[in-house]
Formats: C-alpha cells, structure tokens, sequence
C-alpha cells in the first residue's frame, strides 16, 4: 500500500494575496532598480579603478547593494505572481529613471522622452485594468 504526499492546494484567496503581494514586489521593484541606477550613475562620476577609491565610493556600492536587493525582491514576486502581468510592469524603471535624471541629475527633458514615458504609463495602465476582468 503506497501513500501519497499531497500538499494543499493554495486556497483562492491566498492565491490572490500571493499575486498581489508579487504585484506589490514588483513596484517596489521598479523604484529601487531606479535609484540604483541613479546611484550607480553618481558613483561612476568618481570612479577610479584603484582598490581605496572603490572601497570608499558609496554611491556606486549603495547602487550595487540595491540592484542586488532588487533582485532578490524580484525573485520572490516571480514565484507567486504571473510573468505577463509583471515582467511589463518591470517598465516603470525606465519612467522613474527617467524623472530622477531630469530632477536629481539635472538632464533635459523632451518631447520624445516624456512621449516614452506616457506610452510606458499608459501600457502598464492598461494592462492593470484588462487584469480585473
């Protein structure tokens, strides 16, 4: 006589919470892979190659350190959340970016850019909204 081993199937509102959670995850996500970037592009600034320099460059380790946390929170969304609905949501790095460059980095806006960034809101809008039917 054999026994099998079955695990509960998650119920539909743990299901739920583990996908908005995931969705949660990812948000968070998107802030902090821009403020990494950010950082990054600060600390290369003053980048020199030499061991001190590196070791004393806080901007460019506080950018690695939340790039890497990044991953990690990204991780643990993919296991409960829905690639389709998450990875497009990844794309709001590239709004914030975008609007820490032109307010922290002093970079020009254009018309192009802030048409790229409608386009990525409006996306991820629209993708949000096609999720609740």
């Amino acid at each position: 006589m054999s026994t099998a081993v079955v695990s509960p199937q998650p119920t539909p509102s743990a299901a739920t919470a583990g996908k908005r959670r995931a969705i949660l995850l990812v948000c968070a996500c998107t802030v902090f892979g821009a403020v990494a970037q950010i950082l990054m592009k600060i600390g290369m600034k003053h980048f020199s190659p030499e061991p001190m320099a590196l070791i004393t460059n806080f901007p460019l380790i506080a950018g690695y350190a939340l790039y890497g946390l990044n991953t990690v929170m990204m991780v643990l969304a993919l296991r409960d959340g829905e690639l389709s609905m998450l990875y497009p949501i990844i794309a709001l790095t590239y709004v914030w970016v975008t609007l820490l460059s032109y307010t922290l980095l002093s970079e020009r806006p254009n018309m192009y850019k802030n048409i790229g960034i409608t386009t990525i809101v409006v996306g991820v809008a629209v993708l949000g909204r096609g999720k609740r039917k």
